[in-house]
């Protein structure tokens, strides 16, 4: 064991320099009704119910002024920068289209028709019995960068205006109230001097300011350091690698694994899985999800994907097929206990993956997305319509209420200690697993701490040596994954990815390892004990799991990042 934590070497960067007051002259601000940041699934349905009510309730659209409702997505367009398995659960996405969109008439692939769980070795694979909460009768395959498309649409024929290409770089705070947002610059030089196509950032001031930034959102994690929301455990993350196939034999059902290549001695730190979904009749998505909690320096879960296609059952499934996308994103895993401690402050919600609404035993999150943005959507239009004042300290604690009165919190209670008990190792932590499911999360009694994923200490076991070379056919490097992921960052933009750049060789090289697009490299050695890190952000697809291990992703210029189209 090295002893060496990438949380003793923090980043360059605190959460006040994401806080502050408007800038812009009163005169020169965009000012809209209602401001959402973040064109997912959260977001997106927050827009959608809010356009339903402003619908049936004209007085109150007027009153919001000439933009009612405005949603800022940093990507080229809705959808660029979602990422998922994914299975969803219909039940949000149904009350928010009730009498309006069947879900038969929603981009899906259908609900799924059979379900199989292996437990993975190097060359076996034992099928085994669903665990419950892996049991997905009744829910449907889905696109989530096609579903967000979808749902931009529906908000944009209910009136939301979406500005893309639009990054929240600043949390506007006046008076003790957010206040809005302010963009980030565009056509900026590598050393932030402005380029002939500059275009400054513009503060938009709203009502009230809904923050549904997905994972590790930017003024999501500021906003809660800043109004004091941190929750009873510290947030931690997972990294999840996906890869759209296309295939000549159809899959019949979904598939889940445990076990190999992921190590299951709690020393290592490994705990994850994989899942292998339909789209259709000739193409599947697959990927690896990782818990960033692990301690090797070698880790890749890139290469643990690749690795883990060698595998004859994946084999047979990709056998005379051809790799057509590639993404990479981190998932919260938190689960109840690292909930912000309130989910509004004056003038604030917070909705989503964000506010650390994802059931990680079910492999659950989009539902939960919709579901609270539609709460969020319902509680800020019950505010507005009253003629309550949104900045007023609890004027918006009917959100709370509204979330922690559904299934969302409930499903969250039950399996509050399910992640941490797999920090004992996968048999203690299956045999603790299967004590919660029973028990429906009363046995063992109280809350489990989770630790941040910094805290790891780094080993090194020469793991790399497992890892297949690319052959560009089954198997494939970093580099052109980042190619197939439409990447569109520019090279000569500043950098948005917050590092120290002198640190021990084991942490330059975790960092090497642990990022799916080669963004980081450790460098020639500084004699001191150090390497220099060499950072290459124009290869980043902002996944964010630099934020988890050490360091801090922020936003690139608006429209930058990876152009998913059917993860």
């Amino acid at each position: 064991m090295s002893g060496v934590r990438p949380a003793d070497y923090p980043p360059p960067f605190s959460s006040s320099e994401v806080v502050g007051p408007p800038t812009d002259a009163p005169d020169e601000r965009i000012d809209v009704g209602v401001l959402i940041v973040g064109g997912g699934p959260g977001g997106l349905a927050c827009a959608v119910r809010l356009g339903q009510l402003l619908e049936e309730h004209p007085e109150v659209r007027e009153r919001l002024g000439d933009v009612p409702v405005a949603v800022l997505e940093k990507g080229k367009q809705p959808g660029s920068h979602l990422l998922s398995g994914a299975v969803m659960n219909p039940r949000a996405i149904r009350k928010l289209f009730a009498g309006r969109i069947p879900i038969e008439e929603m981009p899906t692939y259908g609900p799924v028709h059979g379900e199989a769980v292996y437990l993975l070795t190097k060359s076996r694979a034992l099928r085994i019995p669903p665990p419950p909460t892996m049991m997905n009768h009744g829910n449907w395959l889905v696109s989530l960068s096609e579903l967000g498309r979808f749902l931009a649409t529906e908000a944009e024929a209910g009136g939301a205006m979406i500005l893309p290409e639009t990054a929240g770089e600043r949390l506007l705070v006046e008076h003790g109230r957010v206040a809005g947002v302010r963009t980030g610059d565009k056509g900026r030089g590598k050393d932030g001097e402005p380029l002939q196509n500059f275009e400054p950032g513009v503060d938009v001031t709203a009502k009230v300011t809904i923050l549904a930034e997905g994972t590790a959102g930017h003024l999501t994690t500021a906003a809660i350091d800043h109004f004091g929301l941190v929750g009873r455990n510290p947030q931690i993350w997972a990294l999840g690698v996906k890869e759209v196939w296309q295939v000549p034999k159809p899959l019949q059902r979904i598939v889940h694994t445990l076990g190999w290549p992921l190590r299951k001695r709690a020393r290592y730190g490994e705990f994850g899985g994989s899942f292998v979904y339909p789209m259709g009749d000739d193409h599947v998505s697959l990927g690896f999800v990782v818990g960033l909690e692990y301690a090797d320096v070698e880790l890749s879960v890139h290469d643990v994907l690749q690795e883990f296609k060698t595998h004859r059952l994946i084999r047979k499934i990709l056998d005379g097929g051809e790799r057509v996308a590639w993404g990479a994103k981190t998932i919260t895993e938190g689960g109840l206990s690292s909930v912000p401690a309130r989910l509004n402050a004056p003038g604030l919600l917070l909705v989503g993956e964000g506010a650390g609404l994802v059931n990680v035993p079910r492999l659950k999150g989009i539902h939960y997305a919709i579901e609270s943005g539609r709460l969020a959507a319902e509680s800020v239009f019950g505010v507005l319509q009253g003629g309550e004042v949104p900045g007023r300290r609890g004027a918006l604690d009917s959100y709370d209420a509204a979330v922690r009165d559904t299934y969302v919190w409930k499903e969250l209670a039950e399996v509050r200690n399910m992640r941490q008990a797999f920090d004992k190792g996968f048999f203690v932590g299956g045999a603790l697993a299967s004590a919660m499911t029973v028990t429906k999360g009363k046995l063992p009694p109280g809350e489990r701490a989770t630790h941040r994923n910094a805290d790891a200490p780094l080993i090194r076991t020469g793991r790399a040596a497992r890892y297949p070379a690319p052959d560009g056919k089954l198997t494939f490097d970093k580099l052109s994954s980042v190619f197939a992921s439409g990447n569109r960052t520019r090279d000569d933009q500043p950098s948005h990815i917050r590092i120290q750049t002198h640190v021990p060789r084991e942490l330059a090289e975790m960092w090497q390892w642990m990022c799916p697009a080669q963004v980081y490299e450790a460098g020639e050695a500084d004699g001191d004990g150090t390497v220099t890190v060499e950072v290459t952000p124009s290869n980043c697809v902002q996944c964010g799991a630099i934020s988890a291990k050490g360091g801090r992703l922020t936003p690139p210029e608006g429209g930058s990042g990876p152009e998913y189209t059917n993860t």
